[in-house]
Formats: structure tokens, sequence, C-alpha cells
């Protein structure tokens, strides 16, 4: 799905309903590439991060007269993101875990351990457990203050403080203190 899933104009009688289109049409086109970057952040999979922005709209649209009435229309979207994107994330986890059970039934061995490549924020990013990368992605890369991120991942702004400074201490130890400084510079 694309960002060509948005509902296509109604042209039906009922001023109500195109109130509603117009109003999610205008929504859609604000903030797709924002839901589609957030996924991408959490999820860390460019190719399929514009499917899972469409297909959290979707949903939205079909829940658009609640969430149109919602005192924060955008951070109940980045929640339907941030649920989705964890679905995802559990399913490949999932599926890793089928494959390794698989590979570990065979005879063949390896000759020695695995070398890890060079580690990108993007790699270490994925090592952070789903609620601290949520927060470290919104506070940090999205700009978004405490309370906006406490309301769209559906958590106290307690909990974003505390989530987003053990996450960024995870990042300091897998990237080093310059990079994660570099990160954070504007919120320092």
């Amino acid at each position: 799905m694309t960002s060509s899933a948005a509902p296509p104009r109604s042209t039906g009688a009922a001023s109500g309903t195109d109130d509603a289109s117009a109003e999610f049409h205008a929504f859609f086109e604000r903030h797709h590439a924002e839901l589609a970057r957030l996924a991408q952040l959490l999820t860390g999979e460019t190719d399929a991060a514009d499917d899972l922005a469409a297909d959290a709209l979707l949903a939205l649209w079909h829940r658009w007269d609640r969430v149109r009435d919602a005192d924060h229309p955008v951070a109940y979207a980045r929640g339907v993101v941030a649920n989705m994107a964890r679905g995802r994330i559990r399913s490949a986890v999932r599926e890793r875990r089928r494959v390794a059970l698989f590979w570990s039934q065979r005879s063949e061995g390896s000759d020695g351990p695995d070398v890890a490549a060079v580690v990108d924020v993007r790699q270490a990013l994925e090592r952070l457990p789903f609620r601290k990368r949520a927060c470290v992605v919104l506070r940090h890369a999205f700009d978004l203050s405490e309370r906006d991120t406490a309301l769209a991942l559906g958590i106290s702004v307690g909990t974003v403080k505390s989530q987003t400074s053990r996450g960024m201490t995870e990042l300091q130890r897998h990237l080093g203190a310059g990079a994660v400084d570099g990160l954070a510079g504007r919120r320092k």
C-alpha cells in the first residue's frame, strides 16, 4: 500500500460524509510522510515503512469519527503506528526464532564467531527494546516534547523521561559518547 491509499474524496449527497472525507484527506496529506518516517525509525525497515504508515492511516479512516474528535489526533495516529510497528517487530522476532530453530537442528557448525560490522545509529536503535526506542525516536528524531511523546505512546511523562534516558545511555554504550552527543545536541 502506498500514499495513494487515501480514500477518494466523496462525491455523495451527504455533506457530513464529504466533510469527513475532506478532513481525513487533509490529515493524510499532512501526516503520512511523518508517520512513515516514524515507522521506519521504529522498525528499521525502509521498504515497509510507507506500507505501515498507510495501513495505520487506513485503520484511522475506519475510526475517523472518533479520531477527529480526539484531543490530539496526530498523537493518536502516532500511537497506532507504534502499535503496528510493535506487532511487526514481534512477528519478525518469531520468524527469526523459527529460522534459528530450523538451522540449529542441522549438524553444520560455524568455523568461528560472527564479526560484527560497524554499528550505525539504525543498528543501535534496533538493539533497544521497543519502548526505549520509541521514546528516543519521538524525543530526538521527531523533536517531540515529553508530553507529546507520552500522549503518542499512551504512557506517563515520567516513563518517557526514564525510558529516553535509559535508551540514550544504551545508545552511548553502543555508539560512543561523541555520536550520541551529536544525536541529542538539540535536547541538551
